[in-house]
């Protein structure tokens, strides 16, 4: 006879069973499903047969972790858990395998309480016989271990994404912390020329000339709005390495940009008494490019030009017209370079080379820059210069004419 066949294995309501013959039916919510699903369960109930057996339904859409631990491919699926050996039958062709596989299941069934009996039999008064515990029982523990182990897995995803998140704070102060030091400077300097030469008393600037004090002026307000929005783009987009970063595009000159952030660094080449090399043609195209995230690459590559390069040596910046589209732009020093096996991981983030771990840096400069350059569809890399040290090259698309 039929029994229970509309209960579900429940972790919380342990079902224990003393069929010998245990039935799970594995349906979901189709429509085309449930008809299927309603014709099994009434030939089961048309078979006539002397062995209690137990059939009970399972919803994979609200017990998905079942169907995962029978490995199931696809339902309605019907699956003989005891006797063993365990059997599924699946698709559209139950009612007929069930047919051929019902008598072989009544002859399992006459064998495994046939052996039961026996059991039985050979007990005495000293001695007792452990049965083997309910089938339908151990599929519902189970099913409770099933769901410990994805509860599990989903705290060590909330303890990944929480170690994300502190990694993150750390990536962002780094970044700040390399990448806010150029303006901040800039914008310090202006700001204090401008207070050390007013003279509050006559409200005006006692050895600035107008044009040099709205020219620091101008400066600090650019620095600032710089500042600003460097820190709003890193905490927007800091969360990932896939996230793109937002870039506002317009048409630029890249060499008048190149010299402007060298007037801004010249402090630092001067007192390393380097040269400076330019070579960038007057009729370089312009470059269709955010300037303020491009004006980061060059800070970037030009801050590491002066610091890798040694007292009296030679920086270079040149500009090329490569064609129609692109136009590349490099800048190289007479540093150590970059050795060859590391020219490819040098723009991984915060990777730093063995012999940079004593200096300063977070080893996110190179990799920033990378993401700005392909985000402009370009391309970023490294070789050897043509005085020995490093040789960086990038390209950028020409503004459309």
């Amino acid at each position: 006879m039929l029994k229970q066949d509309v209960m579900q294995v429940s972790q919380d309501q342990p079902i224990y069973s003393e069929a010998p013959l245990q039935l799970l039916l594995f349906v979901d919510g189709r429509p085309k499903s449930r008809q299927q699903v309603q014709r099994i369960r009434a030939y089961l109930k048309e078979l006539e047969t002397g062995y209690s057996f137990e059939l009970q339904i399972i919803d994979v859409g609200e017990q998905p972790y079942l169907a995962e631990h029978f490995k199931l491919v696809a339902t309605p699926a019907l699956v003989k858990i005891h006797p063993e050996p365990q059997q599924t039958i699946a698709g559209t062709n139950i009612i007929p395998e069930l047919k051929t596989w019902w008598p072989r299941w009544q002859t399992a069934i006459d064998t495994f309480l046939k052996l039961q009996e026996d059991l039985r039999e050979v007990e005495d008064e000293t001695s007792q016989v452990i049965l083997p515990k309910s089938t339908i029982h151990s599929v519902a523990t189970s099913a409770e271990l099933i769901q410990l182990a994805d509860e599990i897995f989903r705290l060590k995803q909330e303890k990944e994404k929480l170690q994300e998140q502190l990694l993150f704070k750390d990536r962002v102060i780094a970044i700040l912390a390399h990448d806010l030091r150029n303006p901040l400077t800039a914008a310090a300097i202006a700001l204090e020329t401008l207070q050390s030469n007013y003279n509050p008393d006559i409200g005006a600037f006692q050895r600035l000339k107008p044009g040099l004090a709205l020219h620091l002026l101008k400066q600090a307000r650019t620095q600032t709005r710089i500042i600003d929005r460097m820190i709003a783009d890193l905490l927007q987009v800091g969360r990932g390495e896939d996230t793109e970063l937002p870039i506002t595009p317009q048409k630029l000159q890249l060499g008048t940009l190149c010299l402007e952030v060298l007037e801004e660094l010249s402090d630092r080449y001067i007192a390393k008494s380097q040269t400076i090399e330019t070579d960038i043609p007057q009729d370089l195209p312009y470059v269709y490019v955010d300037p303020e995230r491009i004006r980061q690459v060059l800070t970037n590559l030009l801050d590491n030009a002066i610091k890798y390069t040694p007292v009296g040596g030679i920086i270079s910046v040149a500009g090329l017209h490569r064609t129609t589209q692109k136009i590349q732009f490099s800048i190289g020093d007479s540093g150590p370079g970059i050795p060859e096996e590391n020219r490819d991981r040098i723009f991984e983030n915060l990777f730093r080379l063995q012999r940079d771990q004593n200096t300063d840096g977070y080893g996110i400069g190179l990799c920033l820059c990378q993401r700005i350059i392909r985000v402009h569809y370009g391309q970023i890399w490294v070789d050897s210069s043509p005085h020995g040290g490093a040789w960086f090259h990038f390209t950028l698309p020409v503004y459309p004419s």
